[in-house]
């Protein structure tokens, strides 16, 4: 790209290219302090795993530290213990996007599918996601998804129903895009190779895709992130200034729009080195003890 970096970041509404730690530091306390529209919760402990059992001492520690800083709280599960999670956000006056989680194997997503719904008809979910990137990782075909999207409608009338993946699936798949109720779309330049001084302009680009895709249906950010330390992916590079610079552009730009967003995410996840080599398990604005990263 020809812009310049400094007419980019301006878009924001706020230079961020020159400022040092602890200025960063001032802007990222002040923004948190004035809280998100919306954060991706992650449960598990630093032993744990999908697959492991959560319960609910550990949820209610683990949201006792958020809830003051967010708005709302994105699940991504509805077995394991995480069907847990949407009722105890209520308790603490949080608004919920509940999330059943889907894959390859056959049963669980019946399970997963049925207590998404139970947990709607409880009253504990805002926002219903049925499948988080399955058409992305391959799990599911889009005949398969579509039969569990509607079977979701169909039960749930008065919640808005919805599918997460990438923002290009949606430009991708107009069946898929026809069926939800919103579109649930994740934006990560970083994961696009986006060099940092670029990654606002990239994400609104990411953002209009999804809403031309979405022909006038309201488009929720689902995921976005910058993280602070691991490997780089091609000009994207993970650092303490990195991920506050995408923060603070991020947050100012999805207030300055009205665009909700939830924001990925909470805490540092050690499990998910496996899947995405050694920066998958920074993207947290706390860390897996529960303290924050980038504050004053």
């Amino acid at each position: 790209m020809s812009f310049r970096s400094d007419f980019i970041l301006s878009l924001a509404g706020l230079d961020t290219t020159n400022k040092s730690e602890a200025d960063l530091r001032t802007i990222f306390t002040e923004l948190l302090n004035k809280g998100l529209h919306g954060i991706c919760f992650s449960p598990y402990l630093e032993d744990q795993k999908p697959g492991s059992l959560i319960t609910e001492a550990q949820i209610r520690r683990k949201m006792e530290i958020i809830r003051p800083y967010t708005k709302w709280i994105r699940t991504f599960s509805c077995t394991e213990g995480n069907e847990m999670i949407p009722r105890i956000a209520k308790e603490y006056g949080l608004k919920t996007m509940v999330g059943a989680w889907l894959g390859e194997n056959q049963a669980i997503n019946e399970e997963e599918i049925a207590n998404v719904i139970r947990i709607a008809k409880n009253g504990y979910a805002d926002l219903v996601a049925v499948g988080n990137e399955v058409l992305y990782r391959e799990d599911l075909t889009e005949e398969e998804l579509l039969k569990f999207i509607k079977q979701v409608k169909s039960e749930l009338p008065g919640i808005p129903v919805g599918y997460v993946d990438a923002y290009y699936e949606f430009c991708n798949r107009p069946a898929i895009t026809n069926a939800c109720d919103i579109i649930f779309a994740n934006c990560y330049p970083f994961w696009e190779g986006c060099h940092i001084d670029y990654s606002l302009l990239y994400m609104k680009d990411m953002y209009q895709r999804a809403l031309k895709a979405g022909n006038g249906k309201k488009v929720i950010i689902t995921e976005t992130g910058w993280p602070n330390r691991g490997t780089a992916f091609e000009d994207s590079v993970p650092s303490f200034n990195n991920a506050v610079r995408y923060f603070i552009n991020a947050q100012n730009w999805s207030t300055e729009e009205n665009i909700d967003m939830f924001y990925f995410s909470s805490f540092d996840e050690m499990w998910k080195i496996g899947g995405e080599g050694d920066v998958g398990a920074y993207w947290g604005l706390w860390d897996k003890d529960g303290k924050l990263k980038y504050q004053k």
